[in-house]
């Protein structure tokens, strides 16, 4: 039976960092929302599940339905060997991954840091105070902080968890991408002092599934409706 994942589908946003660990283990699913009558299925589940998710992403694994990103990735993780077996080790690798999602939530209120119902243009000069603050400040503690993850694994490899690749090293590539999209000229210089991260990021592009993928049409290209947003102004 296949995964049914439910995502908006124009964006990668959230449910990007799904995509990419159903795409590595080489599972069978559905994008549903991408699909005829795919957004309407998903506003309906919402609405009539027993235990409704808050917003999507959230997957749906026959009877089961999981929302947030993380606990997705969770439940993905040890289905499909990309996480440890162990529970200290599952427990760090969440650990890691729910790092991320505070990453992820910081870039998006760079350019909502007001409120989200505003749009971009009614919070700019906001939107430049906290992007400034973000690009010196917070990009580089959080690279910092998986460099030195990276530095300390006794497994080595190139991995954030152990000696192979986990769900947490997918989602670091994807922050990369996005953080590279909206702030190309920032991220050169904070991936010039994390060159660990940076090779971990070649080394998952490389990788013959995903490399598949980012080729492919199921890649829904970036753009300025998701998480990770292009502006210029707020890069420097």
């Amino acid at each position: 039976m296949a995964y049914e994942l439910y995502y908006w589908p124009m964006i990668q946003g959230r449910g990007e960092f799904v995509r990419l660990v159903l795409e590595e283990a080489g599972a069978h699913y559905v994008d549903v929302a991408r699909g005829p009558d795919g957004m309407a299925a998903m506003m309906r589940l919402m609405e009539q599940a027993e235990h409704p998710p808050f917003a999507p992403p959230f997957l749906k694994d026959g009877d089961v339905i999981i929302g947030q990103t993380a606990a997705i990735l969770l439940y993905l993780g040890a289905r499909h060997h990309l996480a440890p077996r162990d529970p200290a080790g599952g427990l760090w690798t969440q650990q890691i991954q729910l790092t991320l999602s505070d990453l992820v939530a910081e870039a998006h209120d760079t350019h909502h840091p007001v409120g989200v119902n505003l749009y971009y243009e009614d919070q700019k000069g906001e939107a430049r105070r906290r992007a400034e603050d973000f690009r010196k400040s917070r990009i580089p503690k959080f690279l910092a902080w998986f460099e030195g993850i990276l530095a300390r694994n006794p497994a080595g490899d190139g991995h954030l968890v152990g000696p192979s690749l986990t769900y947490v090293d997918l989602s670091l590539f994807q922050v990369v991408e996005g953080l590279s999209y909206a702030f190309p000229k920032a991220m050169e210089r904070a991936l010039g002092d994390a060159p660990r991260v940076a090779a971990l990021h070649k080394a998952v592009a490389e990788r013959p599934r995903i490399r598949a993928y980012l080729k492919s049409s199921r890649r829904i290209p970036f753009n300025e409706d998701g998480i990770f947003r292009r502006y210029p102004e707020l890069d420097g």
